[in-house]
């Protein structure tokens, strides 16, 4: 929580709560939900399931995030994403001068936004070693409607290799036994992006 709005929003929160800033209610409340936009899509069931927060104080809360709404959004917490270039533009700069592959899953909210963006693992020079437990486990815990997936190829060749469309697959098919879609997978090499969605294969 190191984003200046944030920081209010957790003043604001622990006031109406009569909670300490660094009480455990107010720290378990921003462990779960770490950004402004988590925070703005929480749910009354999802508030209760923090120790020391019931109905009410959950409605308490509803009610504070609908003010805070007003508040600036800072902007790397409104990112929609549209289609493989806005992915494209997001991730590139993250990705342009790494030697290994890093395999990146992009949360987002029913509206396509990001929640959170994390890096799942890092690999060697041509492979990075995924699975998809690891991908729902951050999925879940970021409350996603929805993910996209996406990794470089240092080589500066986005054509997906023969691993790459497997594991696809492979999180395709968690996504629906699961119920977090798994809307594409892109790959950036060099200045140029390859959607596995766009090319057919969803």
């Amino acid at each position: 929580m190191h984003d200046y709005h944030n920081q209010e929003l957790k003043k604001l929160i622990s006031e109406c709560l009569r909670e300490r800033p660094d009480s455990y209610v107010i720290h378990e409340l921003f462990q779960q939900f770490p950004t402004r936009t988590e925070l703005m899509d929480v749910s009354e069931q999802q508030l209760v399931t923090i120790k020391g927060i019931g109905m009410g104080k959950a409605r308490q809360i509803i009610c504070l995030l609908k003010l805070a709404k007003a508040l600036t959004i800072p902007p790397h917490e409104q990112y929609t994403v549209r289609s493989p270039k806005d992915v494209f533009e997001l991730l590139e700069p993250d990705f342009r001068y790494e030697t290994k592959e890093h395999f990146t899953c992009l949360f987002l909210n029913t509206k396509n936004r990001v929640i959170f963006k994390e890096i799942i693992s890092i690999g060697s020079f041509n492979s990075a070693i995924v699975h998809p437990r690891e991908v729902f486990r951050a999925a879940i815990k970021r409350c996603s409607a929805s993910l996209i997936c996406a990794h470089n190829h240092p080589s500066g060749d986005s054509t997906p290799s023969t691993e790459d469309l497997i594991l696809t697959k492979r999180l395709r098919d968690a996504g629906e036994i699961i119920g977090i879609e798994v809307l594409d997978h892109v790959i950036i090499g060099g200045n140029r992006f390859y959607s596995l969605k766009e090319n057919g294969h969803f």
